[in-house]
């Protein structure tokens, strides 16, 4: 993989972060940003996460010290982790509704009798977006020397978070590898890739009751209800009545509560919705923010019992 440049950047604490760090996660979480078209080295944006979630600290603080905290934690990983997580699903969801169609193109290409290199040349005018970028570099790697097959090859490993892609690309690469041809092959592949698409989508639609029972619970009623109870234990706690709770521990636990439900139900709406954890993350972010803003609120509105 290229290294991008070194920029004049918090330079000690770059430099901090590639001394605490090993180097082998480095690179793992360079590839990751390289994968989400984010151009910054691994030290470089973790130093920009960082000081992202420093400043929401540092505002958040001047409500409470945990406020601060939780702003601090949440903001970093947002910026960390879950922004570049973003980026490459939504660029990857992009590749993938376009791959049935590039396939089409160089099938179409290669029966009017031209080259698979040549197909993949004329591929790079077409319009499809961030797959016509990855192409472009493919075809920039083979103009430079590299073997086709390998040039393929990098292209799937690049995009391996996609399976679909990566699966459909391995396919193509051994059958360009043992001769076979290949314009029946892509029609072939471009035709099941559809198919897994079509399923796909089928999915996310009968899954949209799951999904919209989870988001009421644990991002409105859950946290409205915890707020009201919250309220219900100050106003039921003083020296006449002879009840005392301990309100700011009751709300800390209360609050990280919501916060665990939140994601333990993002993790499952990921299951549910797209089949796996990692899916979840973007959920998790959403109820939790929805979930806390909901609490906050219930907390401070005045209510008569």
């Amino acid at each position: 993989m290229k290294r991008m440049p070194k920029l004049n950047i918090s330079g000690p604490l770059v430099q901090l972060i590639e001394r605490l760090l090993p180097g082998r996660y480095l690179k793992r979480y360079e590839l990751f940003l390289y994968s989400a078209n984010i151009n910054f080295l691994a030290a470089e944006y973790l130093v920009i996460s960082l000081l992202m979630g420093l400043i929401l600290g540092l505002a958040f603080s001047i409500f409470s010290f945990l406020y601060g905290a939780i702003a601090f934690i949440a903001g970093f990983i947002g910026m960390a982790f879950l922004y570049p997580y973003w980026r490459l699903t939504k660029r990857i969801d992009e590749i993938e509704k376009s791959l049935p169609d590039a396939f089409f193109y160089l099938a179409s290409s290669l029966r009017a009798g031209i080259s698979f290199s040549e197909a993949l040349e004329e591929l790079t005018t077409a319009k499809f977006g961030a797959l016509t970028e990855e192409f472009k570099r493919t075809v920039a790697e083979i103009n430079k020397g590299r073997p086709t097959a390998d040039a393929l090859r990098a292209f799937a490993l690049r995009n391996k978070r996609s399976q679909v892609l990566y699966r459909s690309m391995m396919i193509v690469i051994e059958a360009l590898e043992r001769g076979a041809p290949m314009s029946d092959v892509l029609m072939y592949v471009a035709n099941d890739v559809r198919e897994i698409l079509r399923i796909q989508q089928e999915r996310k639609a009968s899954t949209g009751m799951q999904i919209m029972f989870f988001t009421i619970t644990s991002g409105f009623v859950g946290p409205l209800i915890l707020g009201i109870v919250t309220q219900v234990m100050s106003s039921m706690s003083s020296p006449e009545l002879g009840i005392m709770f301990p309100m700011d521990s009751m709300t800390t636990i209360l609050m990280a509560f919501v916060v665990v439900q939140a994601v333990l139900s993002g993790l499952g709406m990921g299951i549910i919705r797209e089949g796996k954890y990692s899916a979840g993350l973007k959920y998790s972010l959403m109820l939790t923010v929805m979930g806390l803003v909901v609490f906050k609120v219930a907390t401070i509105l005045k209510l008569s019992f």
